[in-house]
């Protein structure tokens, strides 16, 4: 799907202590950090990217960023896709970089 789309995926499923990072891959000069979520129920996918979990994505990305870029992060952006039944919906730009305030 994401290739379908003019993404290029540059790993899966990378591992860091914080957490693991699904997909990453380009959309042009965007580094995309794509969480891939699957329930057999509607709605229980979306939801269960709470704010703990953003938090780890976040976490990871930074330190696939570091590792990767040193200093020089390109833009990004976390998307998240869902598998649900009989559907699969791609959220762009799902959450941000930065931490949530509520």
């Amino acid at each position: 799907m994401l290739r379908q789309h003019g993404l290029r995926i540059v790993a899966r499923q990378v591992g860091f202590r914080v957490g693991e990072l699904d997909v990453v891959a380009r959309d042009g000069p965007t580094l995309v950090f794509v969480e891939v979520r699957s329930r057999a129920r509607r709605g229980l996918a979306a939801a269960s990217v709470d704010r703990t979990k953003r938090r780890r994505l976040r976490l990871a990305a930074q330190q696939y960023l570091q590792v990767h870029f040193g200093d020089r992060w390109p833009p990004c952006r976390f998307d998240v896709v869902i598998a649900e039944a009989d559907r699969i919906e791609w959220l762009r730009a799902a959450f941000g970089a930065e931490e949530e305030t509520r």
